[in-house]
């Protein structure tokens, strides 16, 4: 029995040397002039590992993480535009004068982003149109009805439907797999700082997405 009792107090002995100089050890890190024993560290976002069943469903995911990359930024600056132009639009007392303010807006817009818009291929726009409704919280049909009138909407979606697009495609990760691939690639790209993250409308869990989707595979 003494003899694990003696076991039992170089343990203990030894523990608290451990602590006594662990307490004393301090750190200086860049930029400081103080050196501390403790520090903070960075915080690191854990993802649930995808799995994929072959070499061409890891081709598709690379491909989508392209597009996904190209037009983000696309539907980010559209969702800045909007809040911009809502508060001016509300200093604007006459109906008049908001019509002709933001028919000069599209003008703008148009002039501006035409061109680059146009590079953008079909799976492109579809990403876009999706993506404007996770920023906004609008469908592209409803930006446009809202921000012109019925009549441009229809327009633009009638001409959209020749490159088999939808202004009223809505962004919806639980029932469209590759939505839940988009929210899987924007999260990771905000974490490790290749696409600059933005308020979105419509948020999303990643953890459950993924446990659904497991699910029902």
């Amino acid at each position: 029995m003494k003899y694990y009792l003696f076991l039992l107090l170089i343990f203990l002995s030894n523990n608290l040397t451990c602590q006594e100089e662990i307490e004393e050890l301090d750190f200086l890190f860049p930029g400081d002039s103080i050196p501390s024993n403790t520090f903070m560290l960075d915080e690191v976002t854990v993802f649930q590992p995808l799995k994929f069943l072959n070499d061409d469903e890891i081709k598709r995911y690379v491909i989508l993480r392209y597009r996904v990359k190209k037009v983000y930024p696309y539907a980010k600056l559209a969702s800045e535009r909007m809040n911009r132009i809502d508060s001016r639009v509300d200093l604007i007392k006459s109906k008049r004068q908001k019509r002709l303010y933001l028919k000069k807006l599209e003008k703008f817009v148009y002039n501006e982003f035409s061109d680059e818009l146009r590079k953008l291929s079909r799976s492109q726009g579809r990403i876009l149109v999706k993506l404007l409704n996770r920023q906004t919280g609008l469908t592209a049909h409803s930006i446009v009805s809202e921000y012109r009138n019925k009549f441009r909407a229809l327009l633009y979606n009638t001409a959209a439907s020749f490159y088999s697009i939808s202004l009223r495609d809505e962004y919806e990760p639980f029932v469209d797999y590759e939505d839940y691939l988009i929210e899987d690639i924007l999260q990771r790209s905000f974490s490790d700082g290749s696409l600059e993250k933005q308020d979105y409308a419509l948020d999303f869990d990643l953890d459950e997405l993924y446990v659904f989707w497991r699910d029902k595979k």
